[in-house]
């Protein structure tokens, strides 16, 4: 038995049609209500209209990505309770359905950052990078964060300096427009096209003043407390998206990045419900994480994963290079996820299928005629679906010849 083969779709406005998808071999479909703002319940009608869709193309609803985490239950804002009891009944709607997997992440007011989405690599295709002394230019001299400067090192204020000297006003423009707009529109971000939404983005990030690690950890904790024992009794797995990338930005903190946060995370809440997504992309782009170490750690409580692979450039500077090809070793990693599969179906339990989606992708081909979400292509994902369904055939008949 292999792991699910899953894709990740944007509903019905998606280039990519669930036609297309019964095609390539996909099994579940990762979806999201996009149309329902975040904070508000999902209904079981609601749901099961898109349900009944997936399914009449053969394929189930595998995994939710994602029932948003509201800013408020971050900053436990006085509406917070509202936000909880809706969140609950959405989990509660879905285990009706069921739906028994919802991702989700923690990340504050940004929930992925990136500063070029066309880097093009020596092949021709693209892909998209981070690099950290452009990000301090965006934040310090295009956002003018308050006292930004104080959170970089005197080697990247300078390099940050000569980076916006080079830039036009409307590279600047540009710049700050993908990473709060663009990379965020089609995720529940926080902050949409129109007005001044710089200005808008700044208000936000004003609201963790007071919100440190520790704090944010605590509110983290909280949100588990008080919707755990809803999805245990919806039968419906939670599983936390790391931090992407998994390092400090904007002055805000990160509690999902490390084997120590992950491993704070598995001893604050012992239900298997509280879970992780276990994303190589996210997690890789900080050397000192053992992605096949973690993997072998934390195996039982893995309940969604996102392959994809990285390749540093400097000091947390990187770019997404593919699937198989980077600093993650991708055959390590899928080896430890078909023996935890293996185990789970000896022990009896019932979630076995272990669902993963090609994360992101290579714009490649016919991608460049197609519209698509910054990260998503068509054809550089399912390159990617193709390459890892192969190396998982590979790795299972190996095991199955060794029995």
């Amino acid at each position: 038995m292999a792991l699910e083969k899953t894709w990740r779709w944007f509903g019905r406005n998606d280039t990519v049609t669930l036609a297309d998808l019964k095609q390539m071999g996909v099994e579940g479909v990762v979806t999201s209500l996009h149309h329902i703002p975040s904070g508000e319940v999902w209904s079981i009608d609601e749901i099961r209209s898109v349900q009944r869709e997936i399914e009449s193309y053969g394929m189930r609803w595998s995994v939710v990505e994602s029932l948003p985490v509201s800013e408020g239950i971050k900053i436990c804002s006085a509406d917070r309770q509202r936000l909880i009891d809706n969140y609950c009944e959405s989990l509660r709607n879905l285990g009706a359905c069921g739906i028994d997997t919802v991702c989700y992440n923690f990340m504050p007011v940004l929930d992925w950052a990136r500063t070029d989405l066309h880097y093009k690599n020596q092949a021709g295709s693209e892909s998209m990078l981070f690099d950290y002394p452009t990000f301090a230019a965006f934040d310090i001299y295009i956002l003018k964060r308050e006292n930004a400067s104080e959170d970089y090192p005197a080697e990247v204020l300078e390099q940050a300096e000569r980076i916006v000297a080079g830039l036009t006003e409307e590279q600047k423009e540009e710049l700050a427009h993908n990473i709060i707009v663009v990379t965020q529109a089609f995720i529940h971000g926080v902050v949409g096209e129109g007005g001044d939404y710089k200005q808008q983005f700044l208000a936000y990030l004003k609201t963790y003043a007071d919100v440190g690690k520790e704090r944010l950890r605590e509110h983290l904790s909280m949100f588990l407390r008080d919707v755990l024992p809803t999805a245990e009794q919806a039968g419906v797995n939670l599983c936390i998206h790391p931090d992407d990338p998994p390092f400090p930005l904007l002055g805000l903190p990160r509690i999902a990045g490390t084997v120590d946060d992950l491993r704070w995370l598995m001893n604050e809440h012992k239900s298997i419900a509280n879970g992780i997504t276990f994303c190589t992309g996210s997690l890789s782009t900080r050397p000192d994480n053992d992605l096949v170490a973690m993997v072998k750690e934390f195996a039982p409580r893995i309940h969604f994963v996102h392959l994809r692979n990285t390749a540093f450039m400097a000091e947390r500077s990187f770019y997404e290079s593919g699937h198989l090809k980077g600093s993650v070793d991708m055959y390590a990693v899928v080896k430890a996820l078909l023996e935890e599969q293996q185990r789970r179906i000896q022990e009896g339990r019932k979630d076995i299928r272990l669902p993963f989606r090609p994360d992101h992708g290579l714009k490649m081909l016919d991608d460049y005629t197609r519209k698509a979400n910054p990260g998503y292509p068509l054809v550089g994902r399912l390159k990617g679906l193709a390459e890892i369904d192969g190396l998982q055939m590979g790795i299972e008949r190996s095991m199955a010849e060794k029995c």
